[in-house]
């Protein structure tokens, strides 16, 4: 069995009226270095490999489809949630 290949997007959402938009997708080499650009940047990663998958196929500057609004709405309250306890430890 093959191990499958590495996706990753990184969201860009201001809390507007519109869904969150794809800033940066990609597989392999691509995801590895979306990973590492939010990981230096101190931005929380989120693994879950079907909605990487997703939003990996979507045009950059895409909003969110309809369809995906949940999945990305619990990894939105998920990072959300990430932030306040790193700020709480940093107290």
């Amino acid at each position: 069995m093959s191990k499958r290949e590495l996706r990753a997007a990184a969201l860009h959402y201001d809390g507007g009226s519109g869904a969150p938009k794809v800033v940066a997708a990609g597989r392999g080499e691509i995801a590895k270095r979306i990973i590492e650009e939010a990981r230096r940047n101190g931005v929380p990663i989120h693994d879950d490999s079907v909605l990487a998958d997703a939003l990996s196929r979507l045009a950059l500057e895409a909003q969110v489809p309809e369809e995906l609004w949940a999945a990305v709405a619990e990894a939105l309250v998920w990072a959300h949630k990430v932030d306040l306890r790193s700020a709480r430890r940093s107290l």
